[in-house]
């Protein structure tokens, strides 16, 4: 059902993907996406598919900004990452950069909403008491996503993963998706308005 949905939504939202990989060509060049191997389900990796926020090289760049990270734990992450291209932080800060990964619903790799996947590398430095985040399959979206992922520490994020896989039901993957949709929209109007206000 999942499949038939992300389907479905791929169709309906083609415009608007057609619009963003146009923009990310035109303003950023080539490539339109960023591949990346993540560790899904039990840990086994597969490609996830996102648009390209930063430049070309930002993989390169990662050891020389690790004093920037802005996360606890064994992952990377910096909201304002200065290795962002312009567009690349609107659709990075607005979520719109996660819209591809619909392929990897279709595909089987990822869910609407669960843990979301963690590269490769820094999968295998989660602790063993938080493995249990790799027994579903990750998620486009996630609960901790919507209280916002620079307000909590790795333990609180992880313990959020837990918590939700307990008491996981289509009925709460609902709601989170149609929040998820709202944060969305939320922040993409401030972004153009806040956009234009500074260009006026």
């Amino acid at each position: 059902m999942q499949r038939i949905v992300a389907v479905l939504l791929i169709i309906i939202l083609f415009p608007i993907l057609l619009l963003l990989s146009f923009l990310i060509a035109t303003f950023s060049g080539l490539p339109i996406f960023f591949t990346q191997k993540r560790a899904g389900k039990n840990k086994i990796p597969f490609t996830i598919y996102k648009f390209r926020t930063m430049i070309v090289s930002a993989d390169q760049k990662k050891e020389s900004l690790m004093s920037l990270n802005e996360r606890t734990g064994p992952v990377f992450k910096i909201r304002n990452d200065p290795r962002f291209t312009k567009i690349g932080k609107f659709l990075s800060h607005t979520g719109l950069d996660e819209l591809p990964q619909l392929i990897n619903i279709v595909k089987g790799d990822m869910t609407f909403v669960g843990p979301r996947p963690l590269p490769v590398d820094e999968a295998q430095n989660v602790p063993q008491k938080y493995h249990k985040r790799f027994s579903v399959l990750p998620g486009i979206t996630s609960p901790w996503v919507i209280k916002g992922p620079y307000q909590l520490t790795f333990d609180e994020w992880m313990e959020f993963d837990l918590s939700y896989i307990s008491s996981k039901s289509q009925y709460y993957d609902i709601i989170v998706c149609f929040k998820t949709m709202s944060m969305i929209l939320r922040s993409s109007i401030s972004a153009i308005f806040s956009s234009h206000s500074r260009h006026s």
